[in-house]
């Protein structure tokens, strides 16, 4: 018997047709229910502290960093969630030296993708435990140092980038050209210590320059 509980998932992935074919795959599935889908960093940060799934389905190429760190981002989010990583690469390796890093391979059937998520719901206890070192150097980035203030002009970017805004996106909101919300983007990351688009959305939410659950 299926139990009345559905597994909340979540997917990531920058493929539209990709995304919309596995979202149409799982919700054939009486025991899943797709929660939210997004297609960036941006999105997917915002959406994993809102609904709080269970299993965040991810591309492994979204967030551009190691997959263990991604787990962790997500995880600061949502404490109980548990990531499954889609890669392109048959020889992925993600994970640590013990391996339990969970990763499904291109040429995974449909049913062994079913399989693993429920294999993942269905494990009792609590999640494993990262390694502190990645915690130490890397989810408190500007935490313990004293950051430049950020401009007005400067804070107004990094909102729209936060929120899933292209830079040309963001310079037509403004009404400033592509170069100079450029230039913004560049100042305003030197200044806080971070370096890709999804640590600039992590600080957009600790800061909650973005908009999240009030209870987070």
């Amino acid at each position: 018997m299926l139990s009345s509980r559905k597994i909340r998932c979540s997917l990531v992935h920058d493929h539209i047709l990709l995304r919309q074919g596995l979202r149409r795959l799982l919700e054939d599935e009486p025991e899943i229910e797709i929660v939210a889908e997004s297609e960036n960093a941006a999105d997917a940060l915002k959406q994993v502290a809102e609904y709080r799934p269970e299993i965040v389905i991810v591309a492994s190429t979204v967030f551009g960093f190691p997959a263990d760190k991604v787990e962790l981002l997500l995880r600061r989010l949502s404490p109980a969630t548990r990531v499954l990583f889609l890669s392109m690469q048959e020889d992925a390796k993600f994970g640590d030296a013990q391996g339990d890093m969970n990763c499904i391979a291109k040429h995974t059937s449909a049913q062994e993708l079913l399989e693993k998520i429920r294999q993942m719901h269905s494990v009792r206890g609590p999640v494993r435990q990262l390694p502190g070192k990645v915690h130490t150097d890397w989810v408190d980035v500007g935490a313990t140092s004293q950051p430049r203030a950020l401009t007005a002009r400067e804070r107004e970017v990094l909102k729209l980038l936060a929120e899933g805004r292209t830079v040309r996106s963001a310079a037509g909101a403004l009404g400033l050209s592509v170069k100079t919300v450029d230039a913004h983007k560049f100042n305003l990351m030197r200044k806080l210590g971070i370096h890709n688009k999804a640590e600039l959305v992590m600080w957009a939410v600790r800061k909650r320059l973005v908009r999240v659950p009030s209870n987070f």
